[in-house]
């Protein structure tokens, strides 16, 4: 499908996030402190739960991570949205691998289901995204993705019909 690895470290998630994996004009993760993983462990265009493709990442939790500090102060948690938001970061990612061109944005998710909660005490999220479908046409390139994050094994988070495209505008 790709000559990408099926697996890449936070290096080689900083050279997304400098333009330099996918190449100018492609899709980009964000940086630090908003680059919401550390590692993918996998990537594919056709495994999955759907057979349309997957991504399985990690992201270390510490104590000094800067969204502990402001959200809330006294009773710190990291806010869901940036659990969404790595899955986000995910879906546009494999894309980005399947090398389909343009910048990736969001474009919105039908459920989300918070049941837990991520606190200084925990060591680490897994995420998984498993395509339920993967589009590429003339006019349009889209993921559409179901996700589900865990904390330290524990399923916190249950996300359905993720959509990212991808523009080259």
């Amino acid at each position: 499908m790709t000559e990408f690895p099926r697996s890449f470290d936070r290096d080689d998630l900083l050279k997304c996030a400098r333009g330099e994996l996918f190449g100018p004009g492609n899709a980009q993760l964000p940086e630090p402190p908003m680059l919401m993983m550390d590692r993918i462990t996998d990537i594919s265009g056709d495994g999955g739960e759907h057979g349309k493709g997957h991504v399985v990442a990690e992201f270390d939790i510490t104590p000094d991570l800067w969204f502990f500090e402001c959200h809330f102060p006294g009773n710190p948690i990291m806010p869901g949205c940036l659990g969404l938001d790595g899955l986000w970061q995910l879906t546009g990612f494999n894309l980005g691998w399947r090398g389909w061109q343009g910048r990736g944005y969001a474009l919105g998710v039908g459920e989300v289901k918070l049941t837990g909660m991520v606190r200084p005490d925990r060591k680490m999220l897994t995420y998984h995204v498993d395509f339920t479908k993967a589009i590429q046409t003339r006019r349009l390139t889209m993921g559409v993705a179901d996700g589900r994050v865990e904390a330290d094994g524990e399923t916190i988070y249950l996300v359905k019909d993720m959509k990212v495209a991808l523009s080259e505008s």
